[in-house]
């Protein structure tokens, strides 16, 4: 079987700017990252796709509060976002591969698996939500939703206030074999959309979905271990890794060990919500076993793989 090859597609693969929004322009977007992807698949990988849906969720919710309040229609659980932007943005993937591959006269079947991602429900996430999500609302709406409804809510940055989640480790990807199933078989498969849906067990094995959030570079890690994939590919907003990001001593990093990931983050050259999960989720996946992670930017995946730029991460 070619190499497997998981690649976690960032929030610029949907939304380029806050001008281009609609499900339109997100699905011209992926069109554009559909091309690179392509380019993999013909280069000899076989390959398996996950991607965010944080501003995603964030409309439905925002769509949900506003018919509320004007027809009192029932608000959508966090779980149910999830389960409708893992089935939408993977519609959107399997639409612009299936006409990118027929422009390259090829035939490739693309599928999307709504996938189910088991935490665990003693996760300190559970004790701690931190994770924003949906709209901003004033000090007065805030306190009105945390009587009524319950939520926990902050203040962000002076923006305004928004509600927040527990983001727990993902423990186990309950749709895997079929997954792996469809890999073997030559499918490109779409899963662990936004992290996947973040579901929990009881002692009988029942599952039931929890108002959470998991964050996508740890369920793509997860996915990738799990499936055990050649590669781990992470496409985000930038060419390379930096020392110092965004500082006047800024460095790209081409290549660095495990163990130097390690030291790197324990340094504080990662910043949380930024390149650290991303960090992290590599770390994870080459401690399994995993033969080698890249980060780069969708436009240079075909070039990363080839050694000719993004930054590659190794075991040793």
């Amino acid at each position: 079987m070619n190499k497997i090859a998981v690649v976690a597609i960032g929030g610029n693969s949907l939304i380029k700017d806050k001008n281009h929004q609609t499900v339109e322009d997100q699905y011209e977007a992926v069109k554009e990252t559909a091309v690179h992807i392509a380019d993999l698949i013909e280069s000899g990988f076989n390959v398996v796709i996950t991607h965010g849906n944080g501003p995603q969720v964030g409309f439905i919710l925002l769509r949900s509060e506003i018919a509320r309040k004007v027809i009192n229609l029932h608000p959508v659980p966090l779980d149910a976002c999830g389960a409708d932007t893992q089935g939408a943005i993977g519609y959107a993937i399997q639409r612009a591969l299936h006409n990118e591959f027929r422009k390259r006269g090829k035939e490739k079947d693309v599928v999307t698996v709504v996938t189910m991602v088991v935490v665990d429900k003693n996760d300190p996430a559970f004790q701690n939500p931190s994770k924003p999500i949906g709209p901003f609302y004033t000090e007065e709406e805030a306190k009105e939703k945390m009587e009524a409804e319950k939520w926990i809510m902050k203040e962000d940055a002076g923006r305004g206030w928004r509600r927040v989640v527990p983001s727990p480790i993902p423990r186990k990807i309950v749709e895997i074999n079929a997954i792996k199933t469809l890999v073997e078989n030559g499918f490109v498969v779409v899963g662990v959309g936004g992290g996947g849906i973040p579901v929990i067990e009881d002692e009988n094995g029942q599952i039931m979905g929890v108002e959470a959030v998991i964050d996508k570079d740890y369920a793509s890690s997860l996915l990738a271990r799990e499936l055990g994939a050649d590669y781990f590919i992470i496409s985000t907003a930038v060419e390379k890794v930096y020392l110092n990001f965004g500082m006047p001593d800024q460095k790209p990093i081409d290549r660095m060990t495990l163990e130097e990931a390690r030291k790197y983050l324990k340094e504080g050259h990662f910043k949380e919500g930024s390149m650290a999960p991303k960090i992290r989720a590599v770390i994870e996946f080459l401690e399994a076993g995993g033969k080698a992670a890249i980060i780069t930017s969708p436009e240079s995946i075909v070039r990363a793989i080839k050694g000719e730029t993004g930054t590659w991460i190794v075991p040793a």
